[in-house]
């Protein structure tokens, strides 16, 4: 996808490679950004993986298992060094399972809170320990619609969300005297790997889609320009905020 911006020079780093973090990690790259992106999936991770040319940056693949402050610290730490520093960092991580309040495990809850929830503050304390003493810093956090609406079956998901974006209003107040902005983008109902399967049943997608005032669900090329938006040294003065890219969701 053709950009706006100009990222070159810019050293990034993504976390999560599929859907709408693959398709930032792309456009940032495009853009002359070089990135590291984290996932688990190696195989994922090669298909983003590319040397630099014709004016586009470099994808490196890191695999990292963002479930432990440990491995977070550690993939911060690799990829600033592979980078040379960093000035931009996406937080595209996210795992839901559907089911009824009454119907989730422990163990459910205590890892989708540890995939969407804690690597965003792992990762993002990692990151901003050092963009706030080089004075420059974008993070930008992918949250969702179901921070604010209460959709059935999403306890976990939702609470996630929700916390991701009072995570971020918090670490922007604190780092606004520094040059950091914090901000987040909140996608309505997007077909990625994570909702393909939910999608798959019947009638599902046009239930969803009605649900939508544009008619149409998202695709992950619809969250790029509002990610690369908040992660540009034109966002400068936006901090704290969350962006609603949800095709009109939020508004009924």
């Amino acid at each position: 996808m053709k950009t706006m911006w100009n990222f070159s020079g810019t050293r990034a780093l993504v976390a999560g490679a599929g859907g709408i973090g693959g398709a930032v990690t792309q456009a940032l790259a495009d853009a002359g950004a070089d990135v590291v992106v984290l996932d688990r999936d190696a195989e994922q991770l090669a298909k983003l993986s590319r040397a630099p040319g014709d004016g586009r940056g470099a994808v490196h693949g890191l695999t990292a298992d963002l479930t432990s402050a440990d491995a977070c610290r550690t993939a911060v730490t690799e990829a600033a060094e592979r980078l040379g520093g960093l000035d931009v960092f996406v937080h595209a991580v996210g795992h839901n399972d559907r089911r009824p309040v009454l119907e989730t495990p422990d163990e459910v809850w205590e890892r989708i809170v540890a995939i969407n929830l804690s690597s965003g503050f792992w990762l993002g304390r990692a990151v901003g320990a050092r963009m706030v003493p080089q004075g420059y810093g974008r993070l930008v956090y992918l949250s969702s619609v179901s921070g604010q609406l209460a959709h059935r079956d999403h306890a976990p998901y939702a609470a996630t969300k929700g916390g991701v974006n009072q995570l971020m209003r918090v670490m922007a107040r604190e780092w606004a005297p520094h040059g950091v902005t914090v901000n987040a983008v909140a996608p309505g109902y997007t077909e990625t790997d994570l909702t393909r399967a939910y999608l798959a049943k019947p009638g599902m997608r046009a239930s969803m889609e009605a649900l939508v005032p544009a008619g149409r669900l998202g695709t992950p090329d619809d969250l790029v320009g509002p990610t690369l938006f908040l992660a540009s040294a034109e966002a400068a003065f936006v901090t704290g905020q969350v962006l609603y890219a949800d095709g009109g969701r939020t508004l009924v």
